[in-house]
């Protein structure tokens, strides 16, 4: 598709969309993580999508498009050009934090990437609506009894936290 911008490329109708999530001001290990899910997510087909800022949101993009992959982001104002630059599609909604919910909403799963209090809400999120979730170096979110609750897997590592999604979308 020469003579396009990697945001006038069409998302593939049968595309499968992983969320990765995470605080939009990670740096050093956190961010390298992020990158290293990003990538290989897109090197197993999947499309990453992110709320589309910085942090684990943009190293998740560029991960994602460093391997040929697509990066989808949900921003929460109204100008698409408030993304990162590694989004091959911005999505803006001007819903602020609320767009949170159509991160997770519009993911057949979700990878959470460190920790934050957006992170925590699309965490939340993702385990009400059922998704698969698995966090790397994320929030351990526990009951009234101090048990960690059901539904999120933990990984030390990029490559298994990306293999148990894969595993976990057949």
């Amino acid at each position: 598709m020469t003579g396009l911008s990697k945001l006038d490329r069409p998302l593939p109708t049968d595309a499968t969309l992983v969320a990765v999530v995470g605080p939009g001001d990670a740096k050093g290990e956190i961010y390298d993580l992020a990158r290293a899910v990003g990538r290989g997510l897109a090197e197993h087909g999947f499309v990453v999508v992110t709320g589309g800022l910085g942090g684990v949101m943009e190293a998740a993009a560029r991960g994602a498009v460093e391997a040929d992959g697509r990066a989808v982001g949900i921003l929460p104002g109204e100008d698409s050009g408030q993304g990162n630059k590694y989004l091959t599609t911005a999505l803006p909604t001007g819903l602020g934090e609320y767009r949170n919910a159509l991160v997770v909403r519009d993911a057949a799963g979700v990878i959470v990437v460190g920790g934050s209090w957006g992170t925590l809400s699309e965490l939340a999120l993702a385990v009400r609506t059922g998704k698969p979730v698995v966090a790397l170096r994320g929030w351990t979110v526990r009951d009234a009894e101090g048990e960690p609750v059901a539904g999120v897997h933990r990984s030390d590592r990029p490559a298994d936290a990306v293999a148990w999604i894969v595993d976990e979308l057949g």
